[in-house]
């Protein structure tokens, strides 16, 4: 996928919190999640559970940017076009892959 994200790694210092951050000391979090009691996963894309955030991400090669995030637990929802595409993250959230000039 290209640069930083190849170069990020997950930490997970407890069940409550997890960052993705670089792999080289001092570096911030690039993301950070906490969980949410009660959560309801979003229905994209209507509007029932409305999304909480929505991310694009621009990857050079979108067929190794699918292959990527398929590995890690994202699933494919079958929409988007020769410059993006749509996948659910393992909690349903929805994100794109882009191309980067678009």
């Amino acid at each position: 996928m290209g640069g930083v994200i190849e170069e990020a790694e997950t930490l997970t210092p407890d069940d409550e919190w997890v960052e993705v951050t670089l792999p080289f000391a001092g570096h911030r979090p690039l993301l950070a999640f906490q969980r949410v009691d009660d959560y309801r996963a979003p229905v994209w894309p209507g509007q029932d559970v409305p999304q909480q955030i929505h991310l694009d991400v621009k990857v050079d090669d979108l067929d190794a940017g699918e292959r990527a995030v398929l590995t890690i637990g994202a699933a494919a929802t079958g929409e988007g076009t020769d410059t993006f595409r749509v996948y659910l993250d393992p909690a349903g959230h929805p994100f794109c892959l882009v191309r980067p000039q678009d």
